[in-house]
């Protein structure tokens, strides 16, 4: 979930600028890459025009990020990802793109290198690729308290569409194919940048070598249920991970919005109602990816008595002018309550009523009593496949089964 430090922060500025060339030679895709500890972390990057208006699209798999402005002026293109806060600045030599990666608040700083060129169709691979297509456990012990970690393979001959899922969340979709005896596969979304190379053993299993971010080092998968025959560790169980202190209390919170105006769980808003509290930061791609996912589910089942609040966390240089925050909520189409609770480290102060709360982001389920029913650690995106489907799933059972039970207004009428 973190970034490297280089590049933490989040809302991105991608900051083209070309020599002479105007916005229309830059069009078409792109092969770029970014350059972090060493490591040149591939990204598809597409450019295109409608009159004077430009945008850039970052492609993982079947993931996509899109800008959230785009301007041309000067010989200058700026496209802009405002929810991640990330600045690409490169001038254009010969037929490549060449410049550095900053977060915006540090122009100043060396940033990490930064090149694309135009894209070229690779040929075909040739020879055996070996299938590694399916699901797959690292036992992996995190200062969270996790034991494993799964590893989620979708195949396509050559082509690898993969992503490591955590307690927080997965890494978004690395994408890549085979050659010279693994998957080479990486992610850039404006965030998380992450290289692997993924080697099958003669032993069947996999040896992940991670690099370009402050995750680097190197992994064993094991097919699950070759794992589970070893009698290996499991992955950590996204319900019970978090826990509540007293499952009597009303779970209370009361934090300014984005307005300043103080909302609380006494406000009528929230009386009676289910009410999904999220524990977030604009930071954490893992937030990201669950706010696409809370705006649908709160147009579908508001009007039966659903709420959303976010008790968001951002850096203490964020918090003044809540630039990310803001873009963000524009981006996603927030319109769900979105309240600042204060920096990540203030978390267990702000939320004191859980227990083993660690994960970005937590999603509390409370009842129309105020109480919590239960609390789900991370969000497993659409690069984590069935447990996409199986967190979608419970989201909606959940919900559908606290919005049929009666509140407590109409339990005491009814006595």
């Amino acid at each position: 979930m973190h970034l490297s430090r280089s590049l933490a922060g989040a809302a991105a500025t991608l900051l083209l600028v070309t020599a002479s060339a105007g916005a229309q030679s830059l069009e078409g895709r792109w092969d770029a890459t970014v350059t972090i500890n060493g490591a040149a972390i591939p990204f598809r990057l597409d450019l295109s025009s409608s009159g004077p208006a430009f945008k850039g699209t970052l492609f993982n798999g079947d993931e996509t990020q899109t800008t959230t402005s785009a301007a041309l002026q000067d010989g200058r293109v700026a496209l802009r990802f405002d929810h991640y806060l990330t600045t690409i600045i490169a001038t254009q030599e010969g037929n490549a793109l060449v410049g550095k990666v900053q977060q915006r608040n540090d122009r100043e700083a060396s940033g990490s290198p930064f090149r694309a060129v135009r894209h070229v169709s690779r040929p075909p691979v040739t020879g055996n690729v070996p299938n590694v297509a399916g699901n797959w456990v690292i036992p992996h012990e995190s200062p969270k308290g996790e034991k494993a970690w799964r590893f989620i393979v979708k195949q396509n001959g050559a082509e690898l569409q993969a992503a490591i899922l955590r307690v927080d969340g997965d890494t978004g979709a690395l994408t890549g194919r085979f050659e010279g005896g693994k998957f080479i596969i990486s992610h850039f979304d404006g965030s998380r940048p992450s290289l692997m190379h993924v080697t099958p053993q003669p032993d069947g299993t996999l040896t992940i070598v991670q690099q370009g971010s402050n995750r680097d080092g190197t992994l064993v998968a094991y097919r699950e249920e070759v794992a589970r025959a070893k009698g290996l560790p499991e992955p950590s169980n996204y319900l019970t991970h978090t826990t509540v202190r007293d499952p009597n209390e009303v779970f209370a919170f009361e934090f300014p919005d984005v307005k300043g105006v103080v909302r609380s769980n006494d406000d009528s808003q929230f009386k009676g109602k289910v009410v999904l509290a999220i524990v977030t930061g604009t930071w954490c791609p893992n937030c990201h990816d669950e706010a696409q996912y809370l705006v649908p589910l709160y147009a579908k089942y508001r009007e039966q008595g659903l709420e959303i609040v976010a008790l968001d966390f951002e850096e203490p240089e964020q918090q003044d002018e809540l630039v990310r925050v803001k873009a963000f909520v524009e981006k996603y189409g927030v319109d769900y309550t979105y309240l600042i609770a204060g920096a990540p480290a203030e978390m267990w102060e702000k939320v004191p009523q859980l227990v083993n709360l660690n994960t970005w982001p937590a999603t509390i389920f409370i009842g129309r009593d105020g109480r919590v029913d239960h609390i789900r650690a991370g969000f497993a995106a659409t690069a984590s496949g069935e447990f996409n489907d199986q967190l979608k799933n419970d989201f909606t059972s959940a919900v559908e089964r606290l919005l049929a039970q009666p509140s407590a207004a109409t339990t005491t009428a009814s006595r």
